[in-house]
């Protein structure tokens, strides 16, 4: 059996390799072709070194094409993997840093509020070129599947608008059922769910242990939990108000909703700083930092260390290659995917990418009907899916008007801003993004001009409610160990650090 996987984004050192890892434990993938593709010849070295090796190792004959000529790596690639993060941590700060100003405090910004909405434009309008290369150069019933966030935004361009069939991949679901077995003292195999909603506001409608329902005990079973008792407040009061659990953790469901970032005496209420994904100020953007200023530093240990084993019991939960193999072998694979919604929920629109369960096999992936979500739930959804809506359209047309519209929708900006402060946030960060933002030159020089006309509204300098400071390589070094699995945290979606033309 022998076709063609592209990554595009490869540098994504330890996600490629883990994925690469997952893909090669499928015993009739002996003989398939790997394209890793990245705009970093530096970081492309890397992961093909360190990727190479675990082929060679794990005995097979596999030659990886490593390019950076995105169009050579995607010729007559059957699957395309995208794990790209464009405009690298130099963008990425700025999601972070210019809304603060403002008083909007987020924990990541790569999904919605201001950062995600403006990692949205950026990564549409590449991800759109993307899908141009895809459907010139690649096999005709290629499928992408994507990894990058904001996720329901990018697979949302891919399918309306790069005219490329496109699934989103999160491993979300897989946590909050782990998290759902813990409480109750489960394996997670025996406990079966349904989860349904849109990516990082999915909603575990259904869980059953042995055919008995387990929602009904969810809160005070969380409450009760030692550790999740304080790290996952947001989610636990989340539970308590809409009655059903969510996929995302504390940290990033806390900046989706109004209620939990908009007043700094309140914020550390709501969070826990024993972890960044627990809710810290800017704690993502803290741990790519760190990441990337470790992985330079240690790669020549990471080629010292055993490779990876492409075995089944070191196979992870990421649904990449369980879809691929489905599609494939025909064995049947059942995980929860971002598509487009079509009827599959029904109370969320048609257009909306949802997130809900699947199954692959040799004949396609199937998502079953859901039906309607409860209206708790499904209303928190909607508010989300507008600004998504607005902020996929703006990307596209570069159309300012629908990207400040966005923002106003957006409930954490709008609880914390007023419309002249949500309108002059996006010139400081239109301006700001200009190398990554191709479709708003007018805007961008219009933007220019009344920041230089001066009259500007007072902003602050403000580092956030809980910030922590970013740790130097000397620091990491005290305990490796922790510095390496930051590292492998930090690592999805590759820092791009300029628009690929």
């Amino acid at each position: 059996m022998s076709f063609k996987v592209a990554f595009v984004g490869a540098g994504s050192i330890g996600f490629t390799r883990g994925l690469l890892r997952d893909l090669l434990t499928v015993s009739e993938f002996s003989d398939i072709e790997i394209a890793f593709t990245d705009i970093s010849q530096h970081n492309l070295e890397m992961v093909t070194e360190l990727c190479q090796r675990d082929i060679r190792e794990n005995g097979l004959s596999i030659t990886i094409q490593s390019t950076t000529d995105r169009r050579e790596a995607l010729q007559d690639a059957k699957y395309v993997i995208c794990t790209i993060r464009v405009g690298g941590l130099e963008a990425f700060a700025t999601d972070v840093d210019i809304p603060l100003k403002y008083g909007v405090d987020q924990c990541v910004g790569d999904t919605l509020s201001a950062g995600g909405i403006m990692y949205g434009q950026r990564g549409i309008a590449e991800m759109l070129n993307i899908c141009r290369d895809i459907r010139e150069v690649a096999a005709e019933d290629v499928l992408l599947l994507n990894y990058s966030n904001p996720m329901a935004m990018l697979t949302w361009a891919c399918n309306v608008y790069g005219g490329v069939n496109t699934v989103g991949l999160c491993h979300g679901v897989q946590h909050g059922h782990h998290q759902i077995a813990e409480v109750y003292g489960l394996d997670k195999k025996d406990v079966d769910i349904i989860c349904a909603g849109i990516n990082h506001q999915t909603w575990y409608i259904q869980a059953t242990h042995k055919g008995e329902d387990l929602t009904a005990g969810l809160l005070e079973a969380f409450e009760k939990h030692p550790e999740y008792s304080r790290t996952e407040k947001v989610r636990i009061d989340m539970l308590r108000r809409f009655g059903y659990y969510s996929t995302e953790s504390n940290g990033h469901l806390s900046e989706y909703v109004p209620w939990y970032r908009k007043r700094p005496e309140e914020i550390g209420d709501w969070i826990d700083l024993n972890n960044w994904i627990n809710g810290e100020t800017g704690g993502y953007l803290r741990v790519c930092t760190e990441g990337r200023n470790w992985f330079e530093t240690d790669f020549p240990n990471w080629m010292k260390e055993e490779p990876k084993r492409f075995v089944p019991e070191e196979r992870s939960e990421e649904h990449g290659s369980y879809i691929i193999e489905g599609l494939e072998t025909g064995r049947v694979y059942r995980g929860h995917f971002n598509v487009i919604n079509n009827g599959i929920i029904a109370n969320l629109p048609d257009d909306a990418v949802i997130e809900a369960p699947g199954y692959v096999d040799r004949n396609g992936i199937s998502i079953p009907h859901v039906g309607k979500l409860p209206l708790g739930p499904a209303a928190v959804c909607n508010v989300s899916i507008s600004v998504q809506r607005l902020a996929v359209e703006a990307a596209v047309q570069g159309d300012d008007q629908l990207l400040r519209q966005a923002f106003l929708m957006d409930p954490l900006v709008g609880a914390v801003c007023n419309p002249p402060e949500i309108w002059q946030m996006v010139d400081e960060m239109l301006v700001a993004g200009e190398a990554w933002l191709p479709q708003y030159g007018e805007a961008i020089a219009a933007a220019k001009q009344r920041q230089s006309a001066g009259n500007l509204i007072p902003t602050r300098e403000y580092e956030g409610a809980a910030r922590l400071k970013v740790k130097t390589v000397e620091e990491m070094q005290q305990d490796r160990d922790a510095a390496t699995r930051n590292a492998g945290e930090a690592d999805k979606g590759k820092d791009r650090e300029k628009v690929q033309q």
